[in-house]
């Protein structure tokens, strides 16, 4: 019996890419001996996105798409691509064509010598600002450093996984969600393949500043406590450099020396409140975590459903 292969694709005001990337990716499954299902997520999108991709489902009963009640995020969309997939094997690659179907192959080969997750690593990223690498290249940095868990270098949401992972992953139901660390936490058998990252095919991108920042701060606290380890040292730190300071002036005072003390007084003040500050927003964001999980609201809601049985 042939082996069934799922490939999830989430979809957000993706209209210029759909017919290109239909005919890459249904050019792939067309070559495969697996059976293939091929789940786009639409999530929210308020461009034509869904209209082009309903039309294409009624003439190829492969595709089968999920249609968000309103836009939820990236990773949300391909949580829920992987609920729904049925995949022996399921594969999550983006709409923009930066990552290249082709790499499926490669992926399937690897999969059928026994790995678990086979995941898509960067040599080089075209069509992408310098400021954009060197964040993305300080995010991993500090990731693999923070993170208990060692998470692969120059990676995104790219990937094969088998279903034993696919499965795994289904029953972790966080609300703030980092998926390639929680694959990388499932563990099993992961191996790399590498490619060359092409320009985004049209469009623009989906992750602006203030949300890459977003994603990374949800990276970061989703799979590391360490911050609010540096915020208790923080303090520690501050203190004792209080203590010598008070030993200091208490000296100067027993020996006759006073002079005015407003800038320096305002300086520490203003330090040290910052570092309250900053120290408080780190513990609140954890607690904010926490608030939003004892909710237990649901990942997303579904709008429409097509070529599900």
């Amino acid at each position: 019996m042939a082996k069934k292969l799922s490939i999830v694709i989430p979809v957000f005001n993706e209209s210029l890419c759909i017919d290109e990337l239909w005919a890459r990716v249904s050019g792939i499954a067309n070559q495969l001996t697996y059976e293939v299902e091929i789940i786009v997520v639409d999530d929210g999108s308020t461009d034509t996105s869904f209209a082009q991709i309903s039309a294409i489902a009624q003439a190829d009963s492969r595709l089968k798409i999920i249609r968000f009640s309103r836009n939820f995020g990236h990773q949300l969309a391909i949580t829920a691509g992987m609920d729904l997939a049925t995949g022996d094997a399921v594969i999550l690659i983006d709409a923009d064509l930066q990552d290249p179907p082709e790499l499926i192959v490669e992926m399937l080969a690897q999969f059928e010598q026994g790995a678990d997750v086979v995941y898509a690593v960067r040599r080089r990223r075209e069509g992408e600002t310098g400021f954009k690498k060197w964040s993305a290249a300080l995010f991993y940095k500090l990731m693999r450093r923070l993170s208990p868990i060692p998470i692969p270098l120059d990676t995104g949401d790219f990937r094969l996984m088998s279903r034993r992972v696919v499965d795994a992953l289904n029953t972790m139901r966080e609300k703030d969600r980092f998926v390639r660390g929680m694959v990388s936490w499932v563990g099993f058998d992961q191996r790399p393949v590498y490619f060359d990252r092409d320009p985004r095919w049209a469009g623009e991108t989906k992750y602006p500043l203030r949300k890459m920042i977003k994603f990374a701060l949800n990276g970061l606290t989703s799979f590391s406590t360490v911050p609010l380890r540096w915020a208790t040292w923080l303090g520690f730190a501050f203190a004792v450099v209080a203590g010598f300071y008070s030993v200091v002036v208490v000296g100067l005072r027993l020996t006759g020396h006073t002079f005015p003390g407003y800038a320096s007084l305002m300086i520490a003040i203003l330090l040290l409140g910052g570092i309250q500050l900053m120290t408080v927003g780190i513990v609140g964001d954890y607690v904010g975590r926490l608030y939003m999980e004892s909710k237990r609201r649901p990942l997303y809601v579904i709008r429409d459903r097509v070529g599900f049985d």
